[in-house]
């Protein structure tokens, strides 16, 4: 039984949601020892990068050069398919070839561009939506990793709910052992000073940054404290970013990092006063959990799947309220004690998710559609 993986967003030298989800999916099932008859093969367009590409037994490794940065999937990937065809193809993204064998399993992560199409391009939707409708319907699984995006996709596009399977994500558990001189040099490196609010993620519309640094300027002028906490940006600019630098240019105590790696997130985490997500559609919600492990209190939007993910450990507003935002922000800045609740709440939740669970049910689907 040859089960082949789509490892080009997984070997991406910048990572996202997406891109992490592949790679920490791809290096945990690599920890669960395959039968004799089984085989793993990652394509990619690129030789695999650094851990990645350390193979156990079973598993290989397949480059499929391609002269041009789109379609990779679509067209390269599907010639491969063609003439030298694995039993299963697993896409861990929503975009499956092509041209296919019998078996196939994709991971569907959100329709965003579905109920946000102004947060896209035209391009962008009419291509989301044709990838998306032909990739849901002929696949013979879906994997999704919240109740709310099976929904959505039953919702949407008809598909019964028996053939879709809810996995949720996981964190990468940094070691947070003798850290001193890390924090202070990252904090030395990036010019900051405690406290701050901090925002991790993509600045496109969907994540309702503008909206975010207006709720920021009318926390500013509502506390009557001495001390402001700045708010922190972490990520790549998306669709939008133009309106969002903008706003950062003519809002004071707005500072923009960029991409961050992940030992930096790690550490930039546990120095926020607290985590701010007031995105207005989200499939998962990778950074709740990554805040929740790294102790750092969150103040999240109620949208999408982001109250399941979170629970009771998260303080929760409304996305379109910008005075709800502003008084999230308030109450976290104000009450330690309902900080402190929420960090030990935190601890407490994200222990239900891990890359190790994720996987070990992922090779479960793999191998049960291949009967």
């Amino acid at each position: 039984m040859i089960i082949g993986i789509d490892a080009s967003r997984a070997n991406q030298e910048q990572k996202t949601g997406v891109e992490w989800y592949s790679y920490y999916l791809i290096e945990e099932l690599k920890k669960i020892p395959l039968k004799s008859q089984e085989k793993i093969i990652l394509y990619s367009p690129h030789k695999l990068k650094g851990k990645l590409g350390v193979l156990p037994s079973g598993w290989e490794e397949k480059v499929l050069s391609w002269p041009i940065v789109y379609l990779w999937t679509q067209i390269r990937l599907a010639g491969e398919m063609l003439f030298r065809s694995p039993d299963l193809l697993f896409v861990p993204s929503s975009g499956l070839p092509f041209l296919l064998p019998r078996k196939k399993v994709i991971t569907v992560h959100d329709l965003g561009f579905k109920h946000f199409p102004e947060s896209y391009t035209l391009f962008q939707r009419f291509y989301y939506f044709l990838v998306h409708f032909w990739s849901i319907r002929i696949a013979s699984r879906i994997i999704v990793p919240s109740e709310f995006t099976k929904k959505d996709i039953q919702k949407e596009f008809g598909i019964a709910k028996e053939k879709i399977k809810v996995i949720p994500l996981g964190f990468q558990q940094q070691n947070r052992k003798n850290l001193k001189k890390e924090v202070i040099s990252l904090l030395n490196k990036y010019e900051l000073n405690s406290p701050f609010f901090l925002y991790v993620g993509r600045l496109e519309k969907k994540k309702n940054i503008v909206g975010l640094i207006e709720a920021y300027q009318r926390f500013r002028r509502s506390t009557s404290k001495s001390l402001i906490p700045k708010l922190i940006l972490v990520g790549r600019p998306g669709y939008g970013y133009s309106d969002i630098q903008k706003s950062i240019f003519s809002t004071p105590g707005v500072k923009e990092l960029g991409y961050l790696s992940s030992k930096e997130l790690s550490l930039i985490y546990s120095q926020a006063l607290a985590f701010v997500f007031p995105s207005f559609y989200e499939g998962f919600g990778i950074p709740l959990l990554e805040a929740m492990a790294n102790g750092c209190p969150i103040l999240s939007s109620w949208a999408g799947s982001l109250p399941e993910i979170g629970r009771d450990a998260v303080l929760y507003c409304d996305p379109l309220n910008l005075d709800s935002i502003t008084q999230g922000m308030l109450t976290l800045f104000e009450k330690e004690e309902k900080r402190k609740a929420l960090i030990k709440k935190g601890y407490q939740r994200v222990q239900f998710f891990s890359w190790k669970k994720c996987a070990q049910a992922t090779k479960k689907v793999l191998f049960s559609s291949l009967k």
